[in-house]
């Protein structure tokens, strides 16, 4: 498939909306005890919500996201909408920059100049980056109502399909935080020939307290915190993993 430019424009409808609805926002009381032993502190949620009210400058963030070329193709049932912003050096290694959740390609916003054209920063234009950048399916611009639901292992593929079929690199980096640590280990994992090398921010590993029981006194005791921590600071992790369209947004999808 060939991509389009894609030019990011939310309808001011859509953003009067937001603002009438944190207008209309009712929230509970203050839960006993200490700010945040039960959930999030009321006095941080009123802040939170008066800076989306009266600070947040959604056209500012809008004209600074389309200042970065954008890109929109059809792969896998979805339209996958990415940055790719060209290297400025003498021969720029392909980067695949994979955000997680809940983040977006904002996210590298402040890091793809420096590594595009590091000449500009006092560095050597023999280290810059052709960048890539997706909007990961069904997160922020690569989602539609209606559209197919994928796994790690399918976003990889997509990505894959992306950087060596659509774009023609033969050979490319990728990095990852988050979801996107998962994604570029996969990557690196079944397509070692394309990948030339991974990064990560986050090492997805699997966390089992009940194996840290030895003898070591550092190594209990970081399994008694891994345990409680698990207990008690993992349910939206569980929620998204098990039922997500709970607190998915049942209103109209504002790109449509």
């Amino acid at each position: 498939m060939t991509p389009s430019p894609f030019h990011l424009h939310v309808p001011e409808a859509a953003i009067a909306d937001l603002r009438e609805r944190l207008t209309r926002t009712r929230l509970p009381d203050q839960a006993p005890g200490e700010p945040w032993t039960y959930g999030t502190d009321l006095a941080w949620m009123r802040e939170l919500t008066a800076y989306w009210l009266h600070e947040f400058d959604w056209r500012a963030q809008e004209a600074r996201l389309n200042a970065s070329p954008m890109f929109n193709v059809p792969l896998a049932g979805i339209d996958l909408r990415y940055l790719h912003v060209q290297g400025v050096g003498p021969r720029p290694m392909p980067l695949l920059l994979s955000h997680g959740w809940p983040g977006s390609v904002f996210e590298f916003m402040e890091l793809i100049p420096r590594l595009a054209d590091p000449a500009r920063f006092s560095g050597d234009p023999a280290d810059a980056f052709t960048i890539v950048a997706p909007s990961l399916p069904g997160y922020g611009l690569s989602f539609a109502p209606g559209q197919p639901r994928f796994s790690v292992e399918q976003i990889a593929e997509v990505f894959a399909t992306l950087m060596s079929e659509t774009l023609g690199y033969r050979r490319f980096g990728t990095q990852g935080g988050d979801w996107g640590a998962s994604i570029s280990a996969r990557l690196g994992l079944v397509h070692p020939e394309k990948t030339i090398g991974v990064h990560m921010n986050l090492l997805p590993l699997r966390r089992d307290a009940a194996a840290l029981s030895g003898d070591d006194a550092a190594e209990r005791q970081y399994g008694i915190d891994l345990k409680r921590w698990l207990s008690e600071e993992t349910g939206y992790s569980t929620q998204q993993g098990t039922r997500p369209q709970t607190l998915a947004n049942p209103g109209q999808n504002w790109l449509s």
